[in-house]
């Protein structure tokens, strides 16, 4: 490992420089395609270069990277081409239009691959490598002409960033304030199909969909930025780049483009289960927080009911007569209550007989009061029958933020009823004055 990370060798540092490369400016231009929705047009025109890479061979009789890149660009932009006239002048949806070209243009290529392999042509040798990728052979030639694309890519972003970024979230938006929007949707598509043609290079045609969309997918959990999604994807473009050059490096049977999709989709993996706020676990810690929220105050709503029957909040409940007023699982009741006591909005009085604190009461209250404004709103603005209004505020009480509430008061006039005759609980026993 520590051989590796000296790039003492030659052929280390042209792997690694070359992988990078081709990782962050993948990463960066398949972030604007990933926000377009237009990831299988990525993976269709990553299998429809394979018939330009060929026929640029047979045309020039050379594998120079930058002819091959030529051929691939122009058979990227004829694909590009074919989808949009299936879809716009037939009855063809775009992933039919799509499975179309992806089909007849990767099985033109294999054709002509197949045609150039028995040719007898000394030169052909290596061309096979497209499909699967060839990082682990590239050339300082390849390196020279990877980063100036590389650079074109990077320059065309950073220079029409804020044009690029209107017309991926709202291209409707863009047009209404004078963007040219079908040149910059043209521009789009040319360093797309740029990034593909380059990219192909290292990880094949096969899992070149991969190192387009795969890093912006993976930072897409971490951010609502689009700066931060741009700079998360270069750095998983970069970090694959790298290690897939290193595995490659320790176990020579080990190809380095697959490794490459293989870490990524690793990244990926670990940011659906673990990015802090759209991740798996975040949403089952979401989950339960919201579940034993709505516990804790449904318990409380029942204290307040009973204390409200007897009318004083100072008296003693049991369990039964909690579960007189809503029939609580006896697991969970017994866990609420624990919780309840820890956060000091009820003491226990005894052997399953708790009283509310006077904490406990203002939040039973406040509790009590959503749910009553609530139902009131219901059948004042919505106009709904008294009776269908419970099960929609049992819902909702538990959501309402103070913002929401304080309009709810004010759109109502501070009323002193719900729609059942029940008093609607202030912080004080006083109606306010408005």
């Amino acid at each position: 490992m520590s051989d590796f990370f000296t790039f003492s060798d030659p052929n280390v540092r042209m792997v690694t420089a070359g992988t990078v490369l081709l990782g962050v400016s993948a990463a960066i231009v398949g972030t604007f395609t990933f926000l377009r929705k237009r990831a299988l047009v990525g993976d269709a025109i990553a299998h429809a270069v394979l018939p330009g890479v060929c026929l640029a061979f047979i045309v020039t009789g050379d594998k120079h990277p930058a002819y091959l890149l030529v051929g691939a660009v122009i058979a990227g932009w004829v694909s590009l081409l074919a989808m949009d006239y299936l879809t716009s002048r037939t009855k063809l949806s775009t992933d039919t239009a799509i499975g179309a070209v992806l089909s007849v243009f990767f099985g033109a290529g294999i054709l002509l691959l197949t045609s150039i392999q028995h040719s007898g042509s000394a030169n052909q040798a290596g061309l096979d490598k497209f499909l699967f990728g060839k990082a682990a052979s590239m050339t300082r030639q390849d390196i020279w002409v990877f980063s100036g694309v590389a650079m074109v890519l990077l320059s065309l972003v950073l220079a029409f960033f804020r044009a690029f970024k209107l017309v991926s979230f709202d291209p409707a938006f863009a047009h209404s304030i004078g963007l040219p929007v079908r040149q910059l949707e043209f521009l789009l598509s040319t360093i797309t199909v740029l990034a593909v043609a380059t990219g192909i290079q290292a990880v094949g045609v096969v899992l070149m969909a991969a190192l387009l969309i795969t890093p912006a997918a993976a930072a897409r959990f971490w951010t609502d930025r689009i700066q931060t999604m741009l700079l998360l994807a270069a750095v998983f473009g970069f970090l694959s780049g790298v290690f897939g050059s290193w595995i490659s490096y320790t176990a020579p049977a080990m190809p380095t483009g697959p490794w490459i999709v293989v870490l990524l989709s690793v990244i990926a993996l670990f940011s659906i289960v673990a990015a802090p706020e759209r991740g798996i676990w975040a949403r089952i810690r979401l989950q339960r927080g919201n579940t034993r929220k709505i516990l804790l105050e449904n318990i409380l709503k029942a204290f307040y009911s009973v204390g409200e029957a007897a009318q004083t909040f100072t008296t003693e409940v049991s369990l039964p007569e909690i579960q007189e007023q809503r029939p609580f699982e006896d697991r969970a009741l017994r866990k609420g209550l624990r919780r309840l006591q820890r956060r000091g909005l009820l003491e226990n009085k005894g052997t399953d007989t708790y009283t509310l604190t006077p904490a406990g009461l203002k939040e039973s209250r406040r509790v009590v009061r959503l749910h009553r404004l609530w139902e009131l709103y219901l059948t004042e603005r919505m106009n709904f029958a008294a009776d269908h209004v419970h099960n929609t505020a049992e819902a909702i009480e538990h959501v309402i933020t103070p913002e929401v509430e304080a309009a709810l008061l004010k759109e109502l006039g501070h009323p002193i009823l719900d729609p059942h005759d029940s008093v609607i609980p202030y912080p004080n026993p006083q109606k306010p004055t408005t």
